[in-house]
């Protein structure tokens, strides 16, 4: 079978391997879709922590059951999976916390993913379809790190919830911050992403930080409160560490992107403001159940975000081109059909 392996950072290339054989435990499934996200163009530029090579990358995905020992599901079902495996052992697992287990391995990122004709994956991590489309459901892990994000920060309704960052994750956290009833404010450089969160996801409220002082626009916005959720999506160090100063006193700030450096900050000014700081790893079962049920419900439409699809044939041609911000890139889909 046909899988596309990232090498080297930079360099893409087709390797015919065997198809995976069914063992316990484990369900084969012919894949249908693969989305990309942040994680894959990062390790592609070789900026991605907890990665080596050479990698298959993938792991936002649509599939269709080949062969599964769990008779829950059936031979031909469209399924996701979550693609976190864990060992169930750890004090994390044990925690109901198997999103961070100690040694978690994400498919597509510490072991081969899902740009595959064929892949093998733990029985327990298959999520039933719904009656979703590929394309949406595809579209199920990266918006279930958003979910979780939100679940992490205790949105309630009426705050005002300050998301930096408008790419596919950022967007996911503005749906499901809006969903628990927070009132959301958009914050990024391009203004294509700007207009996207105001026309496509009824955004009200938009900085570009590049065109006016934030720290005004929020007071306005807020009427001088300042936001008491502030969730990054970036992964972008200085973005990181300058919004702090966004945050209202008694406020909590979830890290949601990731990057490699340190994170920094005036003690003084967070400790006056009892703050919060606190990562948001992955995702958990009960937030893909919300995100298909609120796709369902039609609260979300994941699929407004899909601006480019390309066949797998054609993948290692265009990659490259989906990291240049000039070619509007809001989520791009791999279709095996």
């Amino acid at each position: 079978m046909k899988t596309l392996v990232c090498t080297t950072p930079g360099n893409f290339e087709y390797i015919d391997i065997e198809k995976p054989a069914a063992t316990p435990g484990q369900s084969i499934l012919k894949i249908r879709r693969v989305g990309i996200c942040g994680t894959d163009l990062h390790a592609f530029t070789g900026t991605q922590p907890f990665f080596s090579y050479p990698r298959r990358l993938g792991h936002e995905l649509a599939a269709e059951i080949v062969e599964t020992d769990d008779t829950n599901f059936k031979q031909g079902e469209a399924i996701t999976i979550i693609p976190y495996f864990y060992c169930g052992k750890c004090i994390a697992c044990r925690s109901g916390k198997e999103n961070c287990c100690t040694s978690i391995n994400v498919c597509g990122v510490h072991i081969d993913g899902a740009m595959a004709e064929y892949i093998s994956v733990p029985t327990y991590s298959l999520v039933h379809g719904e009656g979703l489309s590929f394309d949406e459901l595809a579209l199920v892990e990266p918006l279930a790190i958003g979910a979780h994000g939100v679940r992490r920060a205790g949105v309630s309704k009426d705050e005002f919830v300050l998301v930096l960052g408008a790419g596919p994750i950022g967007l996911g956290i503005m749906e499901f911050a809006r969903i628990a009833g927070g009132k959301v404010i958009a914050l990024d450089i391009n203004d294509d992403r700007l207009n996207f969160c105001k026309e496509k996801l009824g955004i009200d409220y938009t900085i570009n930080p590049t065109q006016e002082d934030v720290t005004e626009a929020l007071q306005k916005i807020t009427n001088s409160d300042m936001p008491t959720v502030i969730i990054d999506a970036t992964g972008n160090q200085k973005a990181i560490n300058g919004a702090f100063q966004y945050l209202a006193h008694g406020g909590r700030y979830v890290l949601v992107g990731l990057q490699k450096g340190e994170i920094s900050f005036l003690h003084p000014e967070f400790h006056k403001r009892e703050a919060t700081l606190m990562s948001s790893r992955n995702a958990n079962r009960v937030d893909f159940e919300h995100v298909i049920d609120s796709m369902k419900k039609g609260l979300v439409k994941p699929t407004t975000y899909i601006t480019h699809t390309v066949d797998f044939d054609e993948v290692k041609n265009e990659f490259e081109k989906w990291l240049d911000p000039k070619n509007g890139v809001i989520k791009a889909m791999i279709d095996f059909d």
